[in-house]
């Protein structure tokens, strides 16, 4: 029974590990990724779509970003799209496609995102430590409640802190897998 309330903390666990991947995919780490503009809001006949819903991105050299719109009358929506975000980006249109070059970051720059590297990193541990507060709750109860006894109940303080390990050590890998690339000149 204890190991099945402990499982029970994985998936809340593994979504923060997800999530912090998600948003580390989206840091201009000075190389390319389609995961930069993907989800940009674009204003799509009169609705708003993610830019993957209506654009193929591709990423042909580790500082290009190349979209082509199914539309080619998207094209300036588009644009306007990657203008009015906070990239930072200068795309250029031929009326078939839009590039987006990446530039180099210099060293300030490397170094903020190192910074907001471990805000999101910070995040994805709380999430994590938030799960293992909910199993906590959950295994104090059935204490309380005399369906579990004092020894169980260390023995599953135990058995979570040692999940809640792993999971932080998954983080700093991906952490430092990014910072790396970050770093990267």
């Amino acid at each position: 029974m204890l190991d099945q309330i402990i499982q029970k903390s994985k998936p809340g666990m593994e979504k923060a590990i997800d999530r912090f991947k998600e948003e580390i995919g989206k840091l201009r780490a000075g190389r390319a990724n389609s995961a930069m503009v993907e989800n940009l809001v674009v204003d799509y006949y009169g609705s708003k779509s993610p830019l993957k819903q209506i654009a193929s991105i591709n990423v042909p050299e580790p500082r290009l970003i190349v979209i082509q719109p199914w539309s080619k009358d998207n094209l300036v929506d588009i644009e306007k799209a990657i203008n009015e975000s906070q990239l930072g980006f200068n795309p250029t249109s031929d009326g078939q496609v839009i590039r987006i070059v990446i530039p180099a970051l210099n060293e300030e720059r490397r170094a903020e995102l190192v910074k907001v590297l471990g805000k999101y990193a910070e995040a994805a541990r709380v999430a994590v430590r938030q799960a293992r507060e909910d199993i906590w709750d959950e295994i104090q109860e059935l204490v309380r409640q005399g369906k579990m006894g004092e020894d169980g109940k260390f023995s599953g303080k135990e058995k979570l802190q040692k999940i809640v390990d792993e999971y932080n050590g998954k983080i700093e890998e991906v952490r430092e897998r990014k910072e790396k690339e970050v770093m990267e000149i």
